[in-house]
């Protein structure tokens, strides 16, 4: 076993005590879950979940409000217009209205579970309840950072690589450039799409699409001028005032090109283009049960899950774009 995870296991046991399989939620006596123990494991599954949500990253946050019902309002400011007209000495101007829309989306809750049986946990050699820990943490990520791919991947504002002009125009040899990514930038741009704080468009790349990226010349000079130390958690280059974060959950249409070919999809989002509910406060949590509770009439198993209330709402169209593409590795 990792010598990291004996450790873990231990803490646990030392802090918790050996009986780590109670309840979060149970009205009988000695079987809730101890507070602490329950703000541990929640902030584990968070820790584990996170680094999958890069889907989630970029997106105008807006937390889940407690008896609030179900429905989430994210709010867009129109531009105001020019103030082209002189002013005349002395006299105060018309004053201008802001113009707010509002776009209401209605969260949804998701969730699993793995069951751990009474024998496996008396004979198995590595902590069970980090490792069960460990996995279905990495489940709510994939699960929460899909469906914010998802309508992200649905908006309206779309290239294609090299020249095409249809998704199923595209076959794998109509691989992503450089020069793709600068005409998607001056797409954004020409619209005022802002930048996220620090001064950048974000891109979200399948490992297989940067694999090809990579391999243009022009990728290669633009990487000269980009600083190890100066580099996102995560981040594989940059190009254009975008850059560029490497994601195996980037979308794929699979099949969905010229001779069946996967195509490809490259978001870049400026700041504001999307919102997403928040994690925490209400947004995801472990529900871990023993075996007294869950365990059918002979005790055999316990249960450790995660649930999680979820949504997320494309807000200005023209501040997002999707480049298609194929792929030579697909």
């Amino acid at each position: 076993m990792n010598k990291n995870r004996k450790l873990m296991y231990a803490l646990d046991l030392q802090r918790f005590g050996a009986d780590v399989m109670n309840a979060t939620t149970s009205a009988t006596t000695g079987n809730d879950l101890r507070p602490e123990m329950k703000t541990f494991y929640d902030k584990n599954l968070i820790r584990l979940a996170e680094p999958l949500l890069v889907h989630d990253r970029f997106g105008q946050e807006k937390p889940i409000p407690r008896g609030n019902g179900k429905t989430i309002e994210f709010r867009k400011f129109s531009k105001l217009p020019k103030a082209l007209t002189p002013l005349t000495e002395g006299v105060a101007p018309d004053g201008q209205a802001l113009n707010v829309t509002a776009i209401t989306a209605t969260v949804q809750q998701y969730g699993g579970y793995v069951k751990v049986t009474d024998l496996l946990q008396l004979t198995a050699i590595d902590p069970i309840i980090t490792e069960a820990t460990e996995l279905i943490g990495q489940q709510a990520g994939r699960t929460l950072d899909t469906i914010t791919r998802e309508v992200l991947v649905g908006g309206t504002n779309v290239a294609y690589a090299n020249g095409k002009t249809a998704r199923n125009a595209l076959a794998a040899t109509d691989t992503l450039k450089v020069i793709d990514v600068q005409k998607a930038v001056a797409a954004l741009k020409a619209q005022d799409a802002p930048m996220l704080d620090g001064g950048y468009y974000a891109a979200i790349i399948h490992p297989n699409v940067a694999y090809d990226l990579m391999r243009d010349p022009e990728w290669i000079d633009w990487q000269k001028h980009t600083s190890p130390e100066h580099m996102y958690n995560g981040e594989i280059g940059r190009i254009s005032n975008v850059v560029f974060f490497e994601s195996t959950e980037a979308k794929i249409f699979d099949g969905g090109g010229a001779s069946d070919a996967n195509v490809y999809a490259t978001l870049i989002i400026g700041k504001n283009a999307y919102g997403k509910t928040s994690i925490q406060g209400g947004g995801l949590e472990t529900i871990i049960k023993s075996k007294e509770q869950a365990g059918g009439p002979l005790n055999q198993y316990s249960t450790i899950g995660w649930k999680a209330t979820k949504t997320a709402e494309r807000l200005v169209e023209e501040y997002m774009i999707r480049i298609e593409s194929g792929c030579s590795l697909g």
